[in-house]
């Protein structure tokens, strides 16, 4: 269990269980500026929508891909990437041709992206009638763009002679993107089972698309539709030429071949193909149909006992659970295959997977026989799972310590004693809790990052910290001194260190007497890890110490931030496949956009930043987001400076920033604290509605908004108003005050009472005693709780020196 508790974390859906229709739906995208920034501005005919400015914000830092109009200074890194950019190859006529007319096509088609991204997500009647009137009362390249996410939306539905009389609508009124109309209706045949049709889509496809990013996916789609024609050695002839490329590696591509050769009446060859899918690719959709073939002709190369229960370890560590637990049985029962050691093994193993999906039956689990061996060991680990989940902690306590005697290097009593340490911090038994974290420490001191060791968990390392914290907070600061140097000696690079570092500082400060020592460690804290919640708390015990010279410490010397990789805004704005990804975008095939830009030459340097400006520009600020979240995951320790404000401006957006200050204000609440909670809570997407029904923008419970509602006098309050960008930040904020002033003003308490609930947080503060608000933080037990009001923190710090930045930079462009 690698959470002490099983909170589930909010999840964001889409407005697609509203039963709104499209025209109300595109009036709401407007109304809350969703709409693509050159229709709400009047533009006509742009180059591309421009992306929205957040109201107050400098226009020097505004998110433009061009190499003349950005105003921002660069950092070093980045000015070295623009340079090698200006060296960029010039495109051919033919290729500027294309790009011209793929720019024509984006401007044509311009207002079609909300209707298309609705029908995207929806697929519901209104939304097909939308863009249907949309395709009927626009020509050329608009209409083509409409039949061809038609089609797509059709195909997602099943719908496959409907999904190719769109595609061929779309190829009729425009060819900017008749490879995905081809490809599309390629797709339609194959899976509708018209096979001749298929092929002769894809016969020529090449030829007619050399440039297009399907190519290298036509020798399987040709392959498979003639394995349905029945004629294998053409199938095996498409893919030949093909077998020494990076496609020939592809579950898809095997499986092909495989059928193929199995139809052309070599089983062996087949078989050895198929058992290569079915190990190789274990959660791929290939797998599942190789599995089915290998019944048939298996003889030919047959799964061993192990492979197959390699295959369902493979499930189960996707948490598939399911799928594993009727594999491990499956096993279990063939007697051919399994002795009565590995039958144990494949039921402890199948009842693991009932214990993950909360049905185990603890009579079932004891029936399996008890084993000295890792079967026996995980056994145990499960009854024990068992007893804590009833709270019995005399049982937990005793299965514990047999598994201490029994199985005393097992894995499974490193799962154990964390699990066991969980239970009891919750309990507010930190004596006994240390005592579990800090035995697993011992017994195995090593994490299995980046490789599995002997003595090794992958628990050590937060285990170690949490019996170092909880000694701490017992106020046994010698020995929390020493775990938390062993910490930092330990585990470097781990998550745990910005707190080790900044705990051993204050032991350093406030124990030791010894200043010049927790200088440096604050120090290390500052330079490290910058925009971290304790690169904050550092800052103000460093500035209370004074003037001390920090002493020289080689181990914190040797400290250096995660390495910045070099980031460019300098997207080529005429590279076609940059614009044929924004004509995607109108289309509202999201799907494909990174795969259009990722062919671009030189993306691998500014190939996200474009992705996430094409959804800047609509608005779309948590989808771009994402896109940097996910290719930028060291943000959080850059300096300001390392990156592009542009990068910054995407990963910390403040869109409805006037009605952010308005509300802010009439509340008596920093602007920056707001826009920071709405970043960690739903990301700026205003149709966000949790799991737990919590809506928009600062995902407020309808009851909440209710009872703000009345508070500030709105009459006939409905749900979905919440879903109103104004209307969320109205009630939204003063929900915020109204926690601020029962928790005396303290941002970190009502950060935690907003993701905990106030009764949590209550409770939490009258065990801390005369705690610290930074200690208090610390001891949040929950860590989703613990993250979530560090990265609120972090948010506000961050979007801050931003700011500071742009508006350095707008002074310095205006000095020069």
């Amino acid at each position: 269990m690698a959470e002490i508790v099983k909170m589930k974390r909010r999840k964001v859906r889409t407005l697609s269980r509203l039963s709104q229709s499209w025209l109300l739906y595109l009036l709401a995208l407007w109304i809350m500026g969703v709409a693509p920034a050159f229709l709400a501005s009047g533009q006509s005919n742009p180059a591309k929508p421009k992306p929205r400015h957040p109201a107050g914000s400098s226009g020097s830092t505004k998110h433009s891909t061009s190499s003349h109009s950005n105003g921002h200074r660069k950092t070093a890194a980045h000015t070295a990437t623009r340079s090698k950019h200006s060296k960029r190859k010039p495109l051919s006529p033919k290729a500027l041709a294309k790009s011209h007319s793929l720019q024509r096509a984006f401007v044509a088609s311009s207002q079609l992206r909300p209707m298309a991204q609705e029908l995207t997500a929806m697929r519901s009647p209104a939304a097909y009638a939308g863009v249907t009137a949309y395709a009927q009362s626009h020509i050329g390249e608009a209409s083509s763009a409409a039949y061809l996410a038609l089609g797509h939306a059709y195909l997602e539905d099943h719908k496959f002679p409907e999904a190719v009389a769109s595609l061929k609508k779309s190829s009729t009124a425009g060819q900017s993107l008749s490879d995905y109309a081809d490809y599309l209706s390629a797709q339609a045949y194959l899976q509708g089972g018209k096979w001749p049709e298929a092929e002769l889509v894809l016969s020529g496809f090449t030829a007619r698309h050399p440039d297009s990013i399907f190519v290298k996916s036509i020798p399987v789609l040709e392959a498979n539709a003639l394995i349905e024609e029945g004629d294998p050695q053409t199938a095996l002839a498409r893919l030949k030429p093909h077998f020494g490329e990076p496609i020939a590696n592809h579950a898809d591509f095997q499986l092909a071949q495989a059928k193929a050769e199995m139809m052309a009446g070599q089983p062996d060859s087949a078989a050895k193909l198929f058992r290569r899918v079915f190990l190789s690719y274990p959660l791929s959709n290939e797998a599942q149909v190789a599995k089915t073939q290998l019944a048939i002709v298996g003889a030919a190369a047959p799964l061993s006992p192990e492979e197959r229960r390699n295959h369902a370890d493979a499930l189960y560590k996707a948490g598939r659970f399911n799928e594993a637990g009727e594999e491990y049985r499956s096993l279990a029962a063939d007697p051919a295959e399994a002795g009565s050691q590995a039958r144990n093994a494949l039921l402890v193993a199948a009842a693991h997977c009932d214990w993950k999906l909360k049905r185990l039956n603890k009579q079932e689990l004891e029936r399996i026989p008890d084993t000295q061996d890792e079967t026996g060991a995980r056994r145990m680990y499960l009854l024990m799972e068992l007893a804590r989940d009833k709270d019995d902690g005399d049982a937990q306590r005793n299965i514990v310590e047999q598994m201490r005697s029994r199985f005393a290097e097992s894995p499974w009593l490193a799962e154990a004693l964390y699990s066991s340490g969980n239970m009891y911090l919750l309990r507010k038994d930190y004596a006994h809790a240390i005592e579990y974290y800090g035995d697993l420490a011992r017994r195995f001191p090593k994490s299995c990052e980046p490789e599995r060791t002997a003595n090794c968990s992958n628990y050590s390392p937060s285990s170690h910290w949490r019996a170092a914290w909880l000694n701490y907070r017992l106020k046994q600061y010698s020995e929390a001194a020493r775990l938390m140097d062993e910490q930092i000696a330990y585990y470097p690079g781990g998550k745990e260190i910005p707190g080790a570092l900044y705990w051993r500082a204050r032991v350093y400060e406030q124990q030791e007497r010894r200043p010049a020592m927790a200088a440096a460690y604050y120090q290390t804290v500052i330079r490290v890890y910058q925009h971290y919640y304790y690169a904050a708390e550092a800052k103000q015990r460093l500035m209370a110490l004074g003037t001390v010279s920090p002493e020289y410490v080689a181990m914190l010397t040797s400290m250096r931030p995660e390495m910045i990789p070099e980031l460019s805004d300098d997207v080529p704005e005429d590279d076609p496949h940059v614009v044929k990804a924004r004509l995607l975008a109108n289309a509202g095939l999201n799907e494909y956009i990174a795969a259009e830009i990722q062919a671009g030459d030189g993306s691998e340097e500014w190939g996200a930043f474009a992705e996430a400006e094409i959804y800047t520009s609509y608005g779309e600020t948590f989808r771009a987001m994402r896109v940097l979240k996910r290719a930028i995951p060291f943000y959080s320790s850059a300096p300001i400076t390392a990156m592009p404000l542009t990068y910054w401006r995407i990963l910390f957006p403040q869109p409805y920033w006037s009605q952010i200050k308005t509300s802010a204000a009439a509340n008596g609440l920093d602007p920056y604290m707001v826009a920071s909670l709405i970043r960690q809570e739903s990301e700026f997407n205003p149709m966000a509605i949790s799991n737990k029904s919590a809506y928009g923008l600062m995902q407020l419970l309808p009851s909440v908004g209710k009872t703000m509602a009345k508070a500030e006098g709105m009459k006939h309050f409905d749900a979905n108003q919440l879903l109103d960008p104004n209307v969320n930040i109205q009630l939204g904020c003063r929900y915020l005050r109204q926690t601020m002033d029962k928790f005396g003003g303290r941002p970190e308490l009502v950060f935690a009472a907003y993701n905990a609930g106030d009764a949590r947080v209550v409770d939490w503060r009258s065990a801390a005693g005369d705690q610290s608000i930074d200690e208090f933080v610390e001891s949040i037990p929950f860590t989703e709780t613990r993250d979530y009001v560090q990265a609120i923190l972090r948010n506000e710090d961050i979007y801050r020196s931003i700011d500071q930045a742009a508006a350095q930079t707008a002074l310095q462009t205006k000095a020069n």
